[in-house]
Parts: C-alpha cells; sequence; structure tokens
C-alpha cells in the first residue's frame, strides 16, 4: 500500500497494528504502556470527529463532509489544536497533559515511519506550543518515607507478627482443629504482611517487579524459587523488560525465613505473597478442584474442613495468584492506619508502596552518593540525580550557609 492510499484510511484503521508493535515487550512497552496508548487513541478519535471537546466543536473534518476523519485530514494545526484541548482540560494537571500527549506523539512518529503520514507534526514546535510548562513538581516533592515512618511501620507489622506466631505455636494440644486452623491464617497474614512491608522499605524494588500486574501477564509476582535468602539475592522482572537479581539485606531475611518456615509453602513456584481475598481464594479452590474431577458437592465438603480455602490450597497445592499492586495498595493503607503512623503528605494519608522505594533512595544517595544509589536502584545515575536533585540542592545550600558564616566571621 502506498502512502498516498494510507492517507485515504481513518485514523482507527492503524491503532490495532501499532498497539501490536508496541506489545513487544521492549523499552517499557509492557501491558499498561499498551492499555493506556489505546485509551489516549480512542480519546483522540473521538476528538477528530467532533465527539469529544467544546459544544461547539466539530471535529477536524470539513462541516460539509460526511465521513470518518483520515490520515489526510492531519498536520500541525490538528495537533495544536488537540495540544489546547487537553491544556483546556482544567481537570488535568500540568505533567499529565504532557504524558496523553507524548501517547498521541508516539503514534504520530510510528504513523510516519509506516507511510500513513509525510512529517512527524505533532513534534513540531507550533503543534507543541499550547502544551503547558512542567508544573514544577519536584522528585524531593513525592512520597518517600522517612526514617521515622520507616521504623514505625516495621516496628507495627513485627509486633504483629510476633504476636500472631507466638500466640498460635503455644496453643494448646487439645486445641479444637478449625480454632488451631484459624490461629495458623493469623500468623500466616501477620507474617506475610511483615515480610511484605520489609521487602518494600529495605530493598526498594519496584511494586511492580514485586507482585502480580493484571494488565501484564509476565508480571506473576514473585514466587520463592525467585528467592536466595541465603545469597541475599532476589530474581525480579524489571521495568527494563528483563530479569534481573536485587539484593535482598539483612533486616529483610529473617522476616522471609520466619515466614516460609510457617507456611511452608508445597512447592518453590509458590507466590511469595499469595492473596489472602477469600472470594477470590473461593473462585480458584472451586476452578482448580472441578479440573480435577471432583464434583460440586464433594468440593464444598472439603472447603468445609478448612476455616479458610488458603490453608486448603496449602494443603492441595493449589497454587494461588499472587496480591496485586492495588492489593498491596490497600494492604499498605490498613496498616498505616493500625500501626497509626504519623503521615502529612497532601497526595497520599498512607505509606504507598513506592514511598518506600523512594525513601530508600534518599537514605542510599545520603549515605553513599549518586553511583552506588544508582545501582542499587536499578537506574542511571543521570536519571537518580534528577529524582533527587533536592537532596543536592539541599547540601550546597549547607556549603553556602558554611561558606557565608566564614566570611562574615572574617569581616568582623
Amino acid at each position: 500500500m502506498t502512502p498516498r492510499e494510507r492517507a485515504d484510511q481513518s485514523l482507527t484503521s492503524s491503532f490495532k497494528r501499532y498497539l501490536q508493535d508496541k506489545g513487544k515487550g521492549r523499552g517499557g512497552d509492557g501491558g499498561n504502556y499498551r492499555r493506556n496508548a489505546a485509551r489516549e487513541l480512542e480519546r483522540f478519535a473521538e476528538w477528530a470527529a467532533g465527539d469529544r471537546g467544546d459544544d461547539d466543536w466539530t471535529g477536524i473534518v470539513p462541516n460539509d463532509v460526511d465521513r470518518e476523519p483520515t490520515f489526510d485530514d492531519l498536520d500541525e494545526r490538528v495537533f495544536r489544536e488537540y495540544a489546547r484541548h487537553l491544556a483546556g482540560d482544567r481537570g488535568l494537571k500540568q505533567n499529565t497533559v504532557q504524558t496523553y500527549y507524548r501517547y498521541i506523539s508516539a503514534w504520530c512518529g510510528w504513523c510516519v515511519n509506516e507511510g500513513y503520514l509525510e512529517a512527524h507534526y505533532a513534534q513540531r514546535a507550533s503543534a507543541m506550543a499550547p502544551l503547558p510548562e512542567d508544573d514544577g513538581r519536584k522528585p524531593g516533592d513525592q512520597q518517600a518515607w522517612t526514617s521515622e515512618q520507616r521504623h514505625a511501620l516495621t516496628r507495627h507489622v513485627d509486633e504483629q507478627a510476633r504476636n500472631a506466631i507466638e500466640a498460635y505455636t503455644t496453643l494448646p494440644v487439645a486445641t479444637d482443629p478449625l480454632d488451631k486452623q484459624r490461629a495458623r491464617y493469623a500468623a500466616l497474614k501477620a507474617a506475610r504482611d511483615r515480610a511484605l512491608v520489609f521487602v518494600l522499605a529495605y530493598t526498594a524494588v519496584r511494586v511492580g517487579e514485586l507482585l502480580r500486574d493484571p494488565n501484564d501477564p509476565r508480571r506473576r509476582g514473585v514466587r520463592w524459587e525467585d528467592l536466595s535468602l541465603d545469597d541475599g539475592s532476589m530474581d525480579v522482572y524489571r521495568k527494563k523488560q528483563q530479569w534481573d537479581a536485587a539484593s535482598l539485606p539483612d533486616p529483610v531475611i529473617s522476616p522471609l525465613r520466619s515466614y516460609r518456615k510457617l507456611m511452608d509453602p508445597p512447592a518453590d513456584r509458590w507466590p511469595v505473597f499469595p492473596t489472602f481475598d477469600q472470594r477470590t481464594l473461593a473462585t480458584h479452590v472451586r476452578e482448580e478442584l472441578a479440573d480435577r474431577g471432583l464434583q460440586p458437592d464433594v468440593i464444598e465438603e472439603r472447603r468445609d474442613e478448612f476455616a479458610r480455602d488458603l490453608l486448603l490450597t496449602l494443603e492441595e497445592d493449589i497454587r494461588p495468584p499472587s496480591i496485586t499492586t492495588g492489593g498491596a495498595r490497600s494492604i499498605l493503607q490498613r496498616l498505616s492506619e493500625e500501626g497509626k503512623v504519623d503521615i502529612d503528605h497532601p497526595k497520599h494519608d498512607y505509606l504507598a508502596p513506592h514511598g518506600g522505594r523512594r525513601g530508600m533512595g534518599e537514605v542510599l544517595v545520603r549515605a553513599f552518593g549518586y553511583t552506588v544509589a544508582a545501582r542499587y536502584l536499578d537506574n542511571s545515575e543521570e536519571m537518580v540525580r534528577e529524582r533527587y536533585s533536592h537532596i543536592e540542592a539541599g547540601e550546597l545550600g549547607d556549603v553556602a550557609t558554611e561558606a557565608l558564616d566564614e566570611v562574615d566571621h572574617i569581616g568582623t
């Protein structure tokens, strides 16, 4: 098909192929990228057709023409109008406007390479002129767990786990079996929460590398086979779309060892952080036992033997799914409230998962500098310097203050 023939095609005709190309797993183009790009492309198509925007907006097709927008209708003025449309949406933050426009710009560049367009109109200065400037929000303004917050949360989950494990392991021999199961379940949940908090607090691993992402099948959550507690390492699927080893520092090892001993997973392929959601596990157990040939009434009788479906999964080696990244946020919301952690942040009223990574970044930059921090955080030194520039600015401020004090002392 020639570029001229492609210019006559509708915009939406290119979306499926573009998204397939972006799904090859390179450079961050994972499931979330495809989903977000698809959403923004649909919004752009609706706007181009006149179905989104101000009441008097009729789209990019001439008023006397009845057809869908095609590539022949696109030029830099169209992208300029779309940038103005995004910037005029008062519900969007400035950096969000930039992000949404980048999805459309990336598609535009692909269209040039594929012969749909003659030029990358979206990247021309006149097209991008209406986009807002960076809103000035610095990385240092984003949540990072402070030392006090980290200690408060880890102390809380450690105390909860110790108490629950002691309550379970000291039960009298004559305890009712279901009561014993309930105590074991409570100990497992507390031990899992403790291990999760310690890993998030001290490893600086991205939560998306640690847990399951429903939008990306490659991110199924770390399994016990991915951990080497003796070596202090953990294999994770990195943001750069490849497996890599992450460090497990000393504070993390003991909670993980205790948790594994208590759980005693039937196989190493079990998730380290399985979901405890009862509805999810009930469905999972029923489906798995049905696949094994059990009738519904037999399945329910088997389930009745256990206080919780999680304990049945352990008994029957029915591997449950990992916690999702959203589930981790819910857990941390609960734990932050239970632990009465003092939090003063404009966006989060709890210790969010990404704040653990940023908190460790702050510690590492201050203690060892940008080079060591970059290696631990699995980022480029340039990116770490940019994200933690507020630390260097503060240190330079201290230097300036010291210099001023010295000069003022000399002048007296």
